[in-house]
């Protein structure tokens, strides 16, 4: 398990490389009619804002164009990125880190580029709950978006560390699913004692119900400096197409870089393009309070740590 984490960090720092080329392989496409890189897109989350403004700012169109890369984005669910990955529908996009990170480990090949940004995910429960941190869960139930999720992966070190039994032969805590957007109304009624929530989700949810967070990926010691959401591109095309790689890296961060200095900027295209909608002021104070600052030696840690 390790060892595959650590291609990925070795990988990882190669392609943020600016002067990378082909090094004398011959880029190859999925077929002659096609592109050399396809870039899984999706709309409604303000955390892929480094991919929208890739898109929107020309950036993915500068490196392509002076690597000599054709490329095309595909609109996808980020919910079946795995999928997309192992029938090779999609070469490059973003993810969670926590939710690819057990993918791997199970045989998926891709290779994480770079970190975008930290912690848009938090942990939540009533404020009467008696709850007041993560050393309280022990036999409570959890709500989470799926078992595979990055929230999973850190409420699991988080607890780990606080003595509580994580694993398949100790298991002290319940495992409850929901989708997302029903997570927090499951907490309001009493069916979980908490919930791991990501943003926009997690912002609203408590600002309407007033629950409390007794764990923040963006600020918590543990996890403030792992990046939550981070690029990736396919074993394949990072072997053939070092090119296209790292042309895709680069332009992610620039776009990290972008929405970083200019959040409020960042959020305006976005809701002005459709790839999020909400409103601007909240959007904006979001993506201010994450951190954007792209960094491959981050991003390796991250990796590493999880």
């Amino acid at each position: 398990m390790k060892n595959k984490k650590m291609l990925a960090m070795m990988m990882a720092g190669a392609l943020a490389l600016s002067s990378m080329t082909a090094c004398g392989k011959e880029a190859e496409k999925k077929s002659d009619t096609d592109v050399d890189i396809v870039i899984g897109t999706a709309n409604g989350s303000l955390c892929l804002a480094p991919l929208h403004i890739a898109i929107d700012n020309g950036y993915f169109e500068e490196e392509f164009a002076a690597a000599g890369v054709t490329w095309r984005v595909e609109e996808i669910d980020m919910g079946n990125i795995a999928d997309l990955v192992a029938s090779k529908k999609i070469d490059a996009s973003t993810q969670l880190a926590g939710a690819m990170i057990p993918q791997i480990d199970n045989g998926l090949e891709i290779t994480f580029t770079a970190g975008m940004h930290t912690g848009c995910t938090r942990v939540y429960t009533k404020k009467d709950s008696g709850i007041e941190s993560v050393a309280d869960l022990k036999g409570k139930k959890i709500g989470v978006p799926s078992l595979g999720d990055s929230s999973v992966v850190a409420l699991k070190r988080a607890l780990f560390d606080e003595g509580i039994g994580v694993s398949t032969d100790n298991l002290e805590v319940e495992w409850v699913v929901y989708g997302l957007t029903d997570l927090p109304l499951a907490l309001e009624n009493g069916a979980v004692d908490v919930v791991a929530l990501h943003d926009p989700v997690a912002y609203n949810a408590e600002q309407e119900y007033g629950f409390k967070a007794i764990l923040d990926l963006s600020t918590d010691e543990k996890f403030k400096d792992e990046y939550c959401c981070m690029s990736f591109v396919t074993k394949n095309l990072a072997e053939k197409n070092p090119a296209a790689a790292s042309a895709y890296t680069r332009a992610i961060l620039k776009a990290s870089a972008f929405v970083q200095a200019n959040p409020e900027e960042a959020a305006k295209i976005q809701i002005d393009n459709n790839q999020c909608s909400g409103d601007l002021e909240i959007n904006a104070k979001l993506l201010d309070s994450y951190n954007y600052s792209p960094s491959v030696k981050a991003a390796s840690q991250t990796i590493y740590n999880a």
